[in-house]
């Protein structure tokens, strides 16, 4: 057998992730945990691997508007892996730190290995090299920030925060996001012993990092992945030594472990049997306790609880940067089934609360269906809840964070003051806090 090409087969599987994603609609993660090819490469190319999918969906609109002007027939179709060889190879171009000639070949060679696409290599080989030649001025003319963000997300994001804020988040979008770890004990010391920095809300933020696992103190479950807006909906149940409180739809388990981690007497309830093996996992790490349940929040009947919080089901348009395959998987059409299940786990989360709980409802979402008006809907259909705002001194200071009805309401261009553009913003999240009477 002929030796493998260095870094073609990094490709093939950047190649096969990306067919995932844009022909079959399989979220990045999933297929992440299914690539048996993965476990054969090493650190360095699985997260190469990933830097080159993540720069092409994070840069998608660009790209095949780019290879289209490049293309005088268009993509012929029935040729899958044409598309994604040709916007590798752009991508590398254009966006990585790849010479020109390494990008090309191992295009070609990449659509040799196809079977359908083996008669396009010349194409590849032609388009990319003209593309390498013409860089500056097939980009001179172009808007990033509306051909990356779909037409129907930058509407939605304009109509709901202003053109200018949408354009914002679009930009923060197009970068790799920063590394979030919330600390078991002193952020300030686990900040200093991993090289990062301390946020106002206390989350630690890293910028250099290689695989999670290899960080100073994972083994010893000294800290959790999370991003820091996500880190913030829990804290607002405020102290909940002692209490009792359910985390719906718990998994991954960041959630679970804050509470924990502060004395409360979690029960985490999820439906699914394997994102709750994770967050056992992840317990068991951190050497935090909670009782877990595989149930159906919009059906399950415990309680009741001094505390609840629902971090509901969403369209996740607040990960976008963490999760650039969001915008390609979801559609406009996915809001409707979403808030009507958000209404049933919002409904069902009020009935396991005992009066002078405290509830907080939240989603990674930017959009308003999924936060605002959900908590409007509740609040008018219910008069035992009312409104606890939320004060800025509970969220690091960070007034801008908070809305005029007292609600959380983060967006991914928060945080912007860093000069390091990697350093910068947060997911974007929505929380509301409620008591019953």
């Amino acid at each position: 057998m002929a030796p493998q090409v260095p870094g073609l087969l990094v490709r093939r599987i950047a190649a096969d992730i990306l067919d995932g994603v844009l022909l079959r609609k399989r979220a990045l993660d999933e297929q992440w945990e299914d690539q048996s090819a993965l476990r054969a490469v090493s650190e360095r190319d699985r997260a190469l691997t990933r830097r080159l999918v993540a720069t092409v969906l994070r840069r998608l609109g660009t790209l095949r508007h780019i290879v289209s002007r490049l293309l005088e027939h268009g993509l012929p179709s029935g040729v899958p892996r044409l598309e994604s060889a040709l916007l590798l190879g752009a991508a590398q171009i254009l966006f990585l730190d790849v010479a020109d000639h390494a990008a090309v070949d191992l295009s070609v060679r990449l659509v040799r290995g196809d079977r359908r696409s083996a008669p396009y290599a010349g194409l590849v080989n032609a388009v990319l090299r003209r593309l390498a030649r013409e860089r500056r001025r097939l980009v001179a003319d172009l808007d990033p920030l509306v051909l990356d963000t779909p037409a129907w997300l930058m509407r939605r994001w304009s109509a709901a925060y202003g053109v200018e804020i949408a354009r914002a988040i679009a930009a923060v979008h197009a970068t790799d996001p920063p590394l979030d770890l919330t600390a078991r004990g002193d952020p300030a010391k686990l900040a200093a012993k991993l090289g990062g920095s301390v946020l106002p809300t206390g989350t630690v933020r890293l910028l250099s990092r290689g695989p999670v696992s290899h960080l100073p103190g994972y083994s010893e479950g000294e800290w959790w992945v999370q991003d820091a807006a996500a880190a913030l909906p829990a804290k607002l149940l405020g102290n909940v030594r002692g209490l009792r409180v359910a985390d719906l739809c718990a998994a991954p388990g960041g959630k679970t472990a804050q509470l924990a981690l502060a004395g409360a007497h979690v029960v985490a309830v999820d439906q699914s049997p394997t994102r709750l093996a994770r967050l056992r996992e992840n317990l068991a790490r951190l050497a935090l306790q909670a009782e877990i349940v595989v149930a159906d929040a919009t059906s399950w009947q415990e309680g009741p609880f001094d505390g609840v919080l629902l971090d509901a089901p969403c369209s996740a348009t607040g990960t976008i940067r963490r999760h650039p395959d969001i915008p390609w998987l979801k559609s406009e059409a996915d809001l409707e089934p979403l808030t009507a299940l958000q209404r049933a786990l919002f409904e069902q989360a009020c009935r396991l609360l005992k009066p002078g709980g405290v509830l907080v409802y939240s989603t990674c979402s930017l959009e308003p269906e999924e936060g605002e008006h959900i908590v409007t809907w509740a609040l008018g259909r219910n008069p035992a809840l009312r409104r606890k705002p939320i004060t800025p001194d509970e969220v690091g200071g960070l007034a801008e964070l908070i809305t005029r009805e007292g609600d959380l309401r983060t967006l991914p261009c928060h945080l912007a003051d860093s000069e390091d553009p990697r350093a910068r913003g947060l997911d974007g999240f929505f929380a509301a806090r409620l008591e019953k009477r």
